[in-house]
């Protein structure tokens, strides 16, 4: 089992940053790929980043490309997605999530959610 909760969360001008955190728990965490997700309202759930525990392989999506960043705390328990130059376009519900299979960008193939924390980016 993975227990995943995010923070960070808020609201923004275009232009802005935020950085969200994705706090990981359970005896099988570490063995689980950290990805980001987002679901604006009335969208499908779209893939953001995703990278490995030991920080060595990453993956993103094209629109965000350049402009966000994750990556692995210290303490090897929390994973952050770092926002730069956010867009009104990015305004969403972002999910952390985990999975055991590699390089997938499909939300079907993550077994553990958290709940969700909103950003929104005003123009």
């Amino acid at each position: 089992q993975v227990q995943l909760v995010e923070s960070g969360g808020g609201s923004v001008q275009a232009g802005g940053s935020l950085r969200l955190a994705c706090a990981a728990s359970g005896r099988s965490a570490g063995r689980h790929i950290l990805g980001w997700f987002r679901q604006a309202p009335g969208g499908k759930r779209e893939f953001v980043a995703a990278i490995t525990w030991s920080g060595s392989w990453t993956l993103y999506a094209d629109s965000v490309k350049g402009r966000f960043t994750i990556s692995v705390g210290n303490a090897k328990d929390t994973v952050y997605l770092q926002m730069n130059s956010l867009k009104p376009e990015d305004t969403a519900l972002y999910y952390c999530a985990a999975t055991i299979s590699a390089s997938s960008r499909d939300f079907r193939d993550y077994n553990y959610w958290g709940q969700g924390t909103q950003v929104t980016v005003s123009s």
